[in-house]
């Protein structure tokens, strides 16, 4: 291997180091990828073979790489990926969930209004839902799932394949309980694994859309506000739901 294209050189020159091998390093990240491009074409065209590597797991996944493989494909060039460990597919394997469906959101947004505008998309939706997290949001984030998600499983893979990996299963308030009885739960790198949506019953009868909107109304939730989560919850347009419910309200 001529060349290695990571995503952190110091990081990386530890695991070359353990391997017994000192090829060159470049940088690779999300701040210089597309400027790369050009000079690891020039090492292709002069016939050198180039590995491209992330500080932990898979590139592209969530990390560095996309932006080089898609320009190096569009040269013509030939990229072999090689299988590796991946966060997402190592915990879906041991946490006893459906994997015959399921949908990966990579990070969730940092913002708590962003995320949760992120996680009310997916209240419905069937298969189980994936996402990353870091231990500075996690709490957080297991926080807005309990608000959201109610009851419904969730299964939180911690340090995967390093030497504290640790698998906790539970709704999510009591994922938030074991991590307050210990705080070590709430350190590393996790993989969220959330139960998707139970299937209704065709002969269930549908949600009452005006006694949604009267009992957001009475909880003192705004007109427009009102009209939004029906909106997510029911489908629709928001201007439909925002007259439905200012019509209720200008009736009380």
């Amino acid at each position: 291997m001529k060349l290695v294209a990571a995503e952190d050189t110091r990081h990386s020159a530890r695991l070359m180091r353990h391997l017994g091998i000192a090829p060159k390093m470049v940088s690779l990240h999300d701040h210089n990828e597309g400027a790369r491009v050009a000079q690891l074409v020039r090492h292709l065209e002069a016939g050198d073979d180039i590995a491209l590597i992330s500080d932990a797991g898979t590139p592209l996944i969530s990390d560095p790489g996309y932006v080089l493989v898609r320009e190096l494909r569009a040269a013509g060039f030939r990229i072999v990926p090689v299988p590796g460990a991946c966060a997402l597919i190592t915990a879906l394997c041991a946490a006893g969930l459906p994997t015959d469906r399921f949908t990966f959101h990579g990070f969730l947004p940092a913002k708590g209004s962003a995320r949760r505008g992120d996680l009310e998309q997916w209240i419905k939706v069937p298969e189980t839902l994936v996402f990353y997290e870091s231990p500075h949001r996690i709490r957080d984030t297991l926080t807005d799932i309990a608000t959201l998600f109610g009851k419904r499983r969730v299964v939180l893979g911690r340090e995967l394949t390093k030497t504290f990996e640790t698998f906790l299963d539970g709704d999510a308030n009591t994922l938030l309980e074991l991590m307050s009885a210990d705080p070590d739960q709430a350190r590393g790198e996790f993989v969220i694994m959330v139960e998707g949506a139970p299937q209704v019953a065709e002969s269930a009868s549908e949600i009452d859309a005006n006694a949604l909107l009267a009992a957001l109304l009475a909880e003192g939730a705004g007109v427009k506000q009102s009209a939004a989560v029906a909106a997510r919850v029911l489908g629709g347009g928001r201007k439909t739901w925002y007259a439905r419910a200012q019509a209720l309200k200008d009736g009380d």
